[in-house]
């Protein structure tokens, strides 16, 4: 598969621009009951993202391409099926390769859409 099904990508679920951390990449999430929240981004070019950090953990599975996670100290280059676990009030960016597709669950609400 080169993109997500068609039934992920909701009008509804689309992550706003301004809960972006890096530019031209879309992104889709659905929140739990519970208020964690998994969300589906696509990077159509060459991007790198801000750096931030979360009051949660975070854990990333990549689908397709390539998604370097950046840290103070290190680099972890992830291919697909690679898995990352980020714990809370880690500062964190990292570099996507176009075409690069990953899935995060997070361990609390990281979209806000207000």
């Amino acid at each position: 598969m080169k993109e997500f099904p068609d039934f992920m990508k909701n009008e509804n679920n689309r992550v706003p621009g301004s809960a972006q951390n890096t530019e031209d990449i879309e992104g889709y999430y659905y929140e739990g009951p519970g208020g964690g929240q998994m969300a589906f981004w696509t990077c159509y070019s060459d991007r790198e993202s801000k750096k931030h950090k979360h009051d949660f953990d975070e854990y990333t599975v990549v689908v397709s391409g390539q998604y370097t996670a950046c840290f103070e100290d290190r680099e972890i280059v992830l291919n697909p099926g690679d898995e990352l676990f980020v714990p809370a009030g880690t500062l964190q960016w990292g570099r996507c390769i176009a075409g690069t597709r990953t899935i995060h669950a997070f361990g609390g609400k990281r979209i806000k859409t207000e």
